[in-house]
């Protein structure tokens, strides 16, 4: 019997990174498992058509940091399920007994959790509507709503235990996401569901990485020179690739470890490393290289100074709270710190910082503010980390001004609230007040007085850049 892998977000990562792995189980032989996939909004119309025209079948680029290009054509995906309002070939695809994993990828904001992991109804009025929506028996497109029909329509068939993975950039992100969609559930008030999901379901917390830029055009072209296929939805990612995940799973699962996935206990040591070590630091690098005119990734990260914020972000402040002699960890997290520098200065990739510099309120919280909690309740200081959230004040203030180069995404930006406090009398103050950023921390005068020391050593970096900058 083959089972089926439904998946949530079939954008580029996913077609670079699960896809992927399945992808060579099948080709080792193993066939026991196969992909559907869809979204849950009407966007990437063309690729999913382009998808749907290729019966599921597209071409990854590969780029090492030594510039090799690999050409391989990925076939996991069987099923392209079309979007409908109603969402109804997902539900069906879902429901199915034969589909034992439900998985996504929203990014981090489409969780609508607040600092004390609630859903945040107030500042979130789609989140309010697809309250209303489930409530009315009506499917919606955010992954609670979308998961809540489906599940519902599974618990009402009897199509058995599922597992719900979650496959985004969110610490501890399947207790979070299943906490999320069980509140949802409780909100509308549907207890036979709300029994169902916690008796017949699990949420294992994983990890993810590969840098997946968004394909531009030359992609396409590049793949046609080197396959002759003209793919319309060709992908492009680094070739470095890891996924760790807990092996927790209620209706089975591919014997991915076959494949080079880390199937283990927990998540926990290898989430916090990939999160503060690589995620905050490439935070860090788009908004420096922002702010002194860069358009890609490498570049900022060939740039020395940046580079040293970014090391010394690692170094002095993260490492000593992630490696201790009470919990030591297990990864070797100077060459972690090493390995994704030169990830990120691979010129190949053309990683864009106006992609990595999007949703900052959301990873200000999840990313940076944990270090500096960790530190200040030990007592220790931390100029370093400070750096960051300093960067993207300046940012902020970028933005605020109209005087980005591009347009900005945040989805958990009050874009009201971030105008306010970037017109505030005291910026720094203001922004580090903020408890949607910061959570038991808002106000805290060690955390304004090190990101206002902070923010002057960024103006002055910036105002530097601008003097030596080539007439």
């Amino acid at each position: 019997m083959t089972h089926v892998m439904l998946h949530l977000g079939l954008g580029s990562f996913h077609r670079a990174h699960q896809a992927v792995y399945l992808h060579q189980l099948i080709q080792s032989g193993d066939s026991s498992w196969v992909l559907a996939a869809g979204n849950t909004r009407p966007d990437m119309a063309e690729t999913l058509a382009a998808l749907a025209a290729q019966s599921g079948a597209y071409t990854l680029e590969t780029i090492s940091p030594a510039g090799e290009h690999r050409y391989e054509r990925i076939t996991s995906i069987r099923q392209v399920i079309p979007w409908t309002v109603d969402l109804a070939g997902l539900v069906a695809r879902g429901a199915d007994a034969a589909t034992r994993i439900i998985s996504f990828t929203v990014t981090e904001a489409g969780y609508y959790l607040d600092a004390a992991n609630r859903l945040d109804l107030s500042n979130f009025a789609d989140l309010r509507a697809d309250v209303a929506a489930a409530r009315a028996g009506q499917p919606g497109p955010t992954i609670y709503a979308a998961l809540t029909a489906i599940l519902r329509e599974r618990m009402r068939q009897g199509s058995g235990p599922v597992t719900l993975l979650n496959c985004d950039n969110l610490r501890h992100n399947g207790d979070r996401s299943r906490a999320g969609l069980l509140e949802f559930i409780g909100l509308i008030g549907d207890t036979a569901l709300f029994d169902w999901v916690q008796a017949h379901t699990t949420s294992p917390n994983a990890m993810v990485d590969r840098i997946t830029p968004r394909p531009t055009p030359d992609v396409r072209e590049r793949v046609k020179a080197a396959t002759g296929v003209d793919d319309a939805a060709a992908v492009m990612g680094e070739s470095f690739i890891q996924w760790v995940i807990e092996d927790r799973f209620a209706a089975g699962r591919p014997a991915w470890e076959k494949v080079g996935v880390q199937m283990v206990p927990s998540v926990d040591a290898y989430e916090e490393a990939k999160i503060r070590l690589l995620n905050a630091t490439h935070s860090c690098v788009a908004w420096a290289g922002t702010l002194v005119g860069y358009q890609f990734i490498h570049e900022g990260t060939q740039d020395p100074v940046i580079r040293q914020m970014a090391h010394d972000y690692v170094t002095h402040d993260t490492i000593p709270v992630l490696d201790t002699t009470e919990h030591p960890c297990p990864i070797d997290l100077p060459q972690y710190r090493d390995v994704v520098l030169d990830r990120f200065a691979n010129p190949a990739i053309c990683d864009t910082n106006q992609r990595v510099a999007m949703d900052g309120f959301s990873k200000i919280p999840g990313f940076i503010a944990p270090t500096i909690r960790q530190r200040l309740a030990r007592g220790e200081g931390i100029e370093s980390v400070a750096m960051l959230p300093a960067l993207f004040l300046a940012f902020l203030q970028r933005w605020h001004r109209d005087q980005l180069s591009y347009a900005y995404q945040d989805q958990a930006m009050d874009p009201a609230v971030a105008h306010a406090m970037c017109q505030a009398a005291d910026p720094v103050a203001a922004f580090c007040a903020d408890p949607a950023l910061w959570g038991d921390l808002a106000g805290d005068e060690r955390l304004t007085d090190a990101v206002r020391r902070a923010y002057a050593r960024v103006q002055a970096f910036a105002a530097e850049h601008v003097r030596q900058a080539p007439l």
